[in-house]
């Protein structure tokens, strides 16, 4: 009820100040045509009085030089950067966060509740807590909207995700904190599952190579750095085109092409079991796969969290 009062506010204002601008411009030309011959006359005056004297004349070449220069270079720089603009558009990049400021977050947190409501989210990470399990994570209230999920996330007990935190080399990414984040995640799952959302969750074993999240026709994006954490990553959001020749159709395609990758297990969330299939969707074989929350993966999980001033997860 709030997010749709919310966002009736926001198109009214949007309404609101696009009137306000066609007022200001209309009253901005109304006030020019009244000032332009007081302006004219003012300005003949002050031309009698420096026209024959020199240093007065100088000083007002230089500014003029001054005025054209920087005139041209922002001329110039505008068309450049509306070339940029334009190429952005077209690879279908709509914005660009650096840094996860508040005011970034709570953006692309609003963003992504307008577009998961109603619709299949499809996420692929790495431990997938500060995504969906924290409290303040983007589909912390996304999930309870949507129709269904189709999560990707890191096998916690393969060799690339030990290496991966041997890398990072961060006293509170520890092996133990990073299997206790994978084992909240598949918890959550399996609640939304019981709940009868169409839950779908895999576990790959290679390296995480991006974290991205799509909803509807916006994905966002952010690459997993060798040794650095992914919340000091910048975050690119994608938005799809009829074109279908934008970033967004290259990362979706991405995501699909891993989805149905043989080598990649579903995780069963009713049997706590890995199930692999082969090209045409037939089961293969199943492996026991279900991990216990330890004493010492839970203390060590709380201890990262309170000795370290950055979160400690990494996907």
């Amino acid at each position: 009820m709030f997010h749709e009062s919310w966002s009736s506010v926001r198109t009214l204002l949007r309404d609101a100040a696009g009137s306000l601008y066609h007022i200001a411009i209309v009253a901005l030309s109304a006030g020019i045509a009244l000032l332009l011959p007081a302006g004219a006359k003012q300005f003949l005056s002050f031309w009698s009085r420096v026209e024959h004297d020199k240093f007065s004349l100088i000083a007002v070449e230089m500014t003029a030089a001054v005025v054209l220069i920087v005139g041209l270079n922002y001329i110039h720089r505008s068309i450049r950067d509306r070339a940029l603009a334009s190429a952005a558009a077209g690879a279908g990049l709509v914005s660009f966060f650096p840094k996860r400021t508040r005011a970034a977050h709570q953006r692309i947190k609003t963003l992504k509740d307008e577009q998961g409501t109603g619709r299949t989210i499809m996420v692929m990470g790495s431990s997938g807590y500060s995504t969906f399990v924290d409290q303040v994570g983007d589909l912390s209230s996304v999930l309870d909207k949507c129709l269904g999920a189709k999560i990707m996330l890191v096998n916690p007990y393969s060799r690339e995700a030990s290496r991966r935190l041997q890398a990072i080399a961060h006293p509170g990414y520890t092996l133990a904190a990073f299997r206790e984040e994978v084992r909240q995640s598949i918890a959550l799952l399996k609640r939304l599952n019981a709940m009868g959302k169409a839950v779908k969750l895999k576990l790959y074993s290679d390296p995480p190579l991006i974290k991205m999240v799509i909803l509807g026709d916006y994905l966002w994006l952010q690459h997993y750095h060798a040794d650095l954490d992914v919340q000091t990553m910048p975050e690119y959001v994608l938005r799809h085109n009829r074109k279908d020749h934008g970033l967004y159709t290259l990362y979706s395609h991405y995501f699909v092409q891993r989805w149905k990758s043989v080598e990649i297990p579903e995780y069963d969330l009713d049997t706590d079991e890995l199930v692999y299939r082969n090209g045409s969707g037939q089961e293969i074989r199943r492996e026991r796969f279900a991990i216990e929350a330890a004493p010492e993966e839970a203390e060590a999980l709380t201890e990262s969290l309170d000795l370290t001033n950055e979160p400690a997860h990494i996907g």
